[in-house]
Formats: C-alpha cells, structure tokens, sequence
C-alpha cells in the first residue's frame, strides 16, 4: 500500500472560513487538482452557491475560493489506502491545526465535507469553544443518496457565512 500525502493548505490572512476534506482521492492527486475526479461535485456546489458561471480551468476554481476569502485543506496529512474510499484509509496522520491556527487565528468557522473528515478531526483536533464547526453532505459520488439539488441547498449555509464577514 503506497502512502499518500495530500496537499498543502489554500489559505491567506483573509480567509475566516475553512473546508476540510478528508484526504484527496487518488486521482486529485494524480491531477495534482483537489476535488478533481470528475464525479465530485464539490467545485459545481460551490460555483452554484456564488452565483458563477462553472469554469473548465482549474486556476479560476481555486480564484473563486481566494476571492470569497476561504481556505481549503484536508484533515489528514498522508495515509495509507487502495482506492478513494474514506471507509480505506489506514494509518492516518493528521495535519498539524495547533501551527495552522497559529498562523491564522482569523479562522472562525470549519466546514466539513463529511462526517469522516469531521470524525477524523474529532479524534485527532478535537473541537473548541473559538470556532463554528458545521458538516456538510459529501460532494463525493459516493454519496449518491442526495441530489446534486439537495446538497447545493445544504451548502448555501457556507455562502451566507462568507457573506456575513464581508459585510458592513
């Protein structure tokens, strides 16, 4: 089993608001693009929850999240596992949130993009009293009980709180 190492964190001094995902799958990686299996519907809920028209080019969906001021990292730092499955992943080692939020105390709410990500940052972070944590359905084809519709409906909580730190 090859280890796998996920990305490094898309994140500025502006941001307030974090996703994290588990580990990007196999083929992110090979694509060196998070979210990249074509079957993820994490870059179309996001583009649907800003109102903008979907892009092809990967540069303009990472924009989106730099220009609305939201970070983007993974629990995990590496693990092992066959194939994309949260349910595969075997020892895990989680990324290092005592630096991280050192680095960006401004982070105020942590999305999650599934329960495992939120289990795994249970086990490993655990939650605080500082932050907002609020899990989302997966965007992962995996969850295929839930409509592209209903998980865009459940994701528009992340818009109205980017929103609410732009405003006045």
């Amino acid at each position: 089993m090859m280890r796998k190492i996920a990305f490094k964190p898309i994140v500025t001094k502006d941001s307030h608001v974090l996703i994290l995902g588990t580990m990007p799958s196999e083929e992110s990686l090979r694509k060196k693009e998070r979210y990249g299996h074509k079957s993820n519907q994490f870059w179309r809920i996001m583009f649907a929850i800003f109102d903008e028209p979907f892009p092809d080019n990967y540069a303009e969906k990472e924009a989106l999240l730099s220009q609305n001021n939201i970070a983007i990292w993974d629990v995990l730092e590496s693990c092992e596992g066959l194939g994309s499955l949260d349910s595969g992943i075997r020892n895990e080692k989680p990324n290092n949130f005592k630096n991280f939020y050192k680095e960006y105390p401004q982070i105020k709410h942590i999305f999650f993009t599934s329960k495992k990500a939120e289990q795994f940052y249970k086990k490993y972070v655990g939650f605080d009293d500082s932050r907002i944590f609020i899990t989302l359905p997966s965007p992962s084809p995996a969850n295929a009980q839930m409509k592209l519709e209903e998980k865009i409906a459940k994701w528009r909580i992340l818009f109205e709180v980017v929103k609410s730190y732009s405003e006045p």
